[in-house]
C-alpha cells in the first residue's frame, strides 16, 4: 500500500511540474490564497514581446494537491482566468500580425496534455487599438471562459518600427 501511494504521489508531481510548463515569457507577481486547501489565485506580468511598452497582468486559478485529491481531478487546472493590459511607457510596436485571428503571445499549460492558458494579441485597425484575449484551449470541448483588455494606441508616444498601418495615428 505504502508503495502504491508513493508511486502515485510521484505520478502526481511529475503531472504537476509538467502542467506548469510551456513557453510563457512571464514574471510572478503574486498570488493569493482564496481557501484552507491552499488553492490561490496567481497573478504574472506578461510583456508583449512585439510590443515594447506594454505589460498585461494575467490572473488564473491554481488547485493544491489537497483540492487535486479531493476533487479526483489531478491533472488540470480551471480554465478560469482574467487579463489587464496597460501602457507602461512609450510604446514601440514590431513586427505583428494585422490578421484577424492575431497572435499568441503567451501560453502555459493547465492540464498534463489538453489544456492551456493562452493570451493573444489582434489589432483593431479601425480603431488603432491592440486587444489582448485570455482565454483557454481545449482538445475537446471548447472553453467560452475568457478576458479582455484594450490598449488604445491613439493619443499614445507610439513608434512603428515597420511604418504605421494605413489610418493608424502617430499621436
Amino acid at each position: 500500500m505504502l508503495k502504491r501511494l508513493l508511486g502515485l504521489g510521484a505520478t502526481v508531481g511529475i503531472a504537476l511540474t509538467l502542467a506548469a510548463c510551456g513557453n510563457n515569457n512571464s514574471s510572478d507577481v503574486g498570488s493569493v490564497s482564496v481557501d484552507w486547501t491552499g488553492n490561490d489565485i496567481a497573478i504574472d506580468a506578461v510583456p508583449d514581446p512585439e510590443v515594447q511598452g506594454v505589460v498585461c497582468h494575467v490572473a488564473y486559478f491554481n488547485r493544491s494537491l489537497l483540492d487535486r485529491l479531493q476533487q479526483g481531478n489531478w491533472f488540470e487546472d480551471p480554465s478560469y482566468s482574467a487579463v489587464d493590459c496597460s501602457a507602461a511607457g512609450p510604446i514601440t510596436v514590431g513586427d505583428i500580425s494585422m490578421k484577424k485571428g492575431g497572435e499568441e503571445i503567451f501560453k502555459q499549460g493547465r492540464s498534463l496534455i489538453w489544456k492551456s492558458l493562452r493570451v493573444s494579441r489582434i489589432y483593431d485597425a479601425e480603431n488603432n487599438a491592440l486587444i489582448y484575449l485570455a482565454h483557454a484551449r481545449e482538445l475537446q470541448k471548447g472553453s467560452g471562459k475568457m478576458s479582455l483588455s484594450t490598449v488604445p494606441l491613439n493619443g499614445q508616444d507610439v513608434t512603428w518600427t515597420n511604418g504605421a498601418p494605413a489610418g493608424a495615428s502617430r499621436n
